[in-house]
Formats: structure tokens, C-alpha cells, sequence
């Protein structure tokens, strides 16, 4: 028995969400994650969110992380100027992109779930969502753009007004004072392995 279509054309549609770049870096006027990295990184943020908070249903988060915006395969990522002149038909594009797969129930159930943000899952996902472009903008700081200071002050209301749980906003206040390069000039060889470089 063979493999369903529908599930390998959708395979190369999630590829495609490489190719899938962020709205807002036409504002940022530089390179940013596209929609497949930043997906990766809600995946990860959700679940250390999750685990802070102490909800155990990890399979669920991170089935929500990963279908949070494939839609996006087919109406792109709008920015939040493009959003106040347009709107995209998310809804009907997931429902296709799902249709006749093996995972037509992620539409169904999962997808629905975390739109309709009434589940503690469903909340740490969108608060995932909401804090990787918190992270990004810490890169693109590093990287040297001025515009994450100038977003401070609408970062913060985020913060405070946007996310759901304690966990995620702990996890903001404390990325304001964290090192973009700290992880990797700690675990250097230099440091590491005393014999480096004699």
C-alpha cells in the first residue's frame, strides 16, 4: 500500500514555509527568520513555557505549534501595517492544505483549539508565538538594527496586555537582560579545554 498523495504534496508545502518570509522585514529593512524557522522556535518556546506552567499534554503543544501558521503556505505573513488594509482567509487555506491528508484531524481539532484560545495549550502556543519575535529582535539588536528600541515600548504593552500565562511573561522580563551571545562565548573550547591551542 502506497503513500497518500495529499500527505507528500503537503511534505513539499511544508518545505515551501522556508521560502515564506516574515511581513514586518519589509519594516525591518534587513534579514529575518522566515515562517519554517520561526516555527521551530514557537515548537521549543511552547514546551519550556509548558513545562514552567506544568502542563503535561506536551503532544498537544506541540502539534499546536506546528500547524499555528501553515496557513501561511498560502496567504503569506502579513505585517502589522498590511494587516490593517487586508485580511487573508486562513481558515479556508488550513482547511485545504489539510484536506484528504493523514493529519486532516490537525484542522479539525488542533488548529481550531488554538484559534479559539480558550485551552491553557492553545494560550502557551499564541505566548510562544508572541515571544519568539521578542527573541528575534535581541538577534537583530546584536546584528545591530536600531528598530528593536525603537518597538520597546509596544514590546512591553505585548508583554503586558498580549500574553496569557505568568510563565511567559517572566520568561519576557527576564530576556530583556540576557546576552544573545551568551550560550556560545560560555561553551568555547577556550574555556572548556584547557589544552586549546598549545
Amino acid at each position: 500500500m502506497g503513500f497518500n498523495k495529499k500527505d507528500i504534496e503537503f511534505l513539499f508545502e511544508v518545505g515551501s514555509m522556508r521560502n515564506v518570509q516574515r511581513g514586518w522585514r519589509q519594516h525591518l529593512g534587513m534579514d529575518c527568520a522566515n515562517v519554517l524557522d520561526h516555527t521551530i522556535r514557537v515548537v521549543w518556546l511552547a514546551l519550556i513555557i509548558a513545562r514552567k506552567e506544568g502542563v503535561k499534554n506536551e503532544e498537544k503543544i506541540i502539534k499546536m505549534a506546528l500547524v499555528h501558521d501553515m496557513a501561511e503556505t498560502r496567504v503569506s505573513d502579513l505585517s502589522y501595517v498590511q494587516k490593517l488594509y487586508v485580511s487573508a482567509d486562513e481558515d479556508k487555506a488550513a482547511k485545504e492544505i489539510f484536506n484528504s491528508t493523514s493529519l486532516e484531524d490537525f484542522y479539525g481539532e488542533i488548529l481550531k483549539e488554538f484559534e479559539d484560545r480558550q485551552t491553557i495549550e492553545a494560550k502557551i502556543v499564541k505566548d510562544a508565538d508572541n515571544m519568539d519575535v521578542d527573541f528575534e529582535l535581541k538577534e537583530l539588536e546584536e546584528r545591530g538594527s536600531k528598530l528593536p528600541k525603537k518597538w520597546a515600548g509596544f514590546r512591553k504593552m505585548v508583554c503586558d496586555e498580549k500574553l496569557y500565562t505568568e510563565s511567559a511573561k517572566q520568561l519576557w522580563n527576564e530576556l530583556q537582560n540576557t546576552e544573545v551571545a551568551d550560550w556560545h562565548l560560555s561553551t568555547n573550547k577556550w574555556l572548556k579545554m584547557p589544552e586549546a591551542g598549545k
